[in-house]
C-alpha cells in the first residue's frame, strides 16, 4: 500500500491548479490572436502555454523516487531553458517573407510569451504569470493606437504592382508619378509578359516604394498611375505589417 501511495507522490490539486491557471492565462493570450485572425491563434497558444506548465510541473515534482539515490542530481531550471529553445522553432513557423515584407514576428513572440507564462505557472508563480498575461493585452492593444499616433506621419513601405504596354515610354511615365507624390523606389523588377495584347507584349512591372502615411496614401497612388497612357493594370499591396 505504502508504495502504491508513494506512486503519486508529487501529483495533487496543487499540480493540476497549476495546469488550470496555464489553461486560463494562455487561453487569454491566444483569444486575442484568435479574434485578430492571426496564423497561430486560440489553441496554438493555450497548447504551448499548457505544454510548458506541464514540462515544468514534471521537472519540480516527478523524480521524488529517485532524489535520495546517490549520485542523483537535478536542476529544475534545465528544462524551463529547453522550453525557451523549442518554443523558437514553433514561433519560426509563423513568421514569413513574401515580398520582401516579413509578417508574424508579433504572433512569434505572442507564442513565445504563452510558453513563458505557462512555465511561470507550472513554477507556482501564478502572480506573475498572471501580470505578464495583463502586461500582453496592454502591449496588443493599447501600443497600436499610441504607435500610429506617434508615426502617423512615418513613411511606410510597400509593393506595387503594374502591367503596361511596351515601347511607348510608360516606365519612365510611371517612376516620374511616384517621384512627384514624394515616394521614394526601393527597387524595381521587371519581366516581359506575352499576353496576347491587342497592342502587343506586356510589361510586367513590381515596384517596392517607401513614402504616403499609410495604406490611404498608397491607394491614391496607384489610383494616379491608372491614369499613365500605356498603364494597363495597378495593384497595390499592402504596407509592412510584422504582425
Amino acid at each position: 500500500m505504502d508504495d502504491f501511495m508513494a506512486s503519486f507522490q508529487g501529483q495533487g490539486w496543487a499540480q493540476v491548479l497549476a495546469l488550470a491557471v496555464a489553461l486560463v492565462l494562455c487561453t487569454l493570450i491566444g483569444l486575442e490572436r484568435e479574434l485578430r485572425q492571426k496564423n497561430a491563434g486560440l489553441r496554438t497558444h493555450t497548447l504551448v502555454g499548457v505544454g510548458a506548465a506541464l514540462f515544468m510541473v514534471v521537472s519540480k515534482y516527478a523524480f521524488f523516487d529517485v532524489i535520495d539515490d546517490e549520485g542523483i542530481a537535478l536542476d529544475p531550471s534545465r528544462v524551463a531553458a529547453q522550453i525557451a529553445s523549442g518554443v523558437g522553432f514553433i514561433g519560426a513557423g509563423v513568421i514569413f517573407v513574401r515580398q520582401d515584407i516579413v509578417r508574424g514576428l508579433t504572433t512569434a513572440a505572442t507564442i513565445w510569451v504563452a510558453a513563458a507564462v505557462g512555465t511561470a505557472a507550472g513554477a507556482g508563480l501564478w502572480l506573475v504569470a498572471a501580470a505578464v498575461t495583463a502586461a500582453h493585452y496592454l502591449v496588443s492593444l493599447g501600443y497600436p493606437p499610441v504607435l500610429r499616433l506617434v508615426t502617423r506621419r512615418r513613411p511606410s513601405t510597400a509593393p506595387l504592382r503594374l502591367a503596361y504596354e511596351d515601347g511607348r515610354g510608360t516606365l519612365r511615365s510611371i517612376l516620374a508619378e511616384v517621384t512627384e507624390r514624394g515616394f521614394r523606389v526601393l527597387e524595381v523588377h521587371t519581366q516581359s509578359s506575352d499576353s496576347g495584347h491587342p497592342h502587343g507584349a506586356l510589361i510586367d512591372l513590381t515596384l517596392q516604394v517607401r513614402g504616403g502615411a499609410g495604406r490611404h496614401g498608397f491607394q491614391e497612388l496607384a489610383a494616379a498611375l491608372t491614369e499613365t497612357p500605356g498603364v494597363v493594370s495597378v495593384r497595390a499591396g499592402e504596407p509592412a505589417d510584422e504582425e
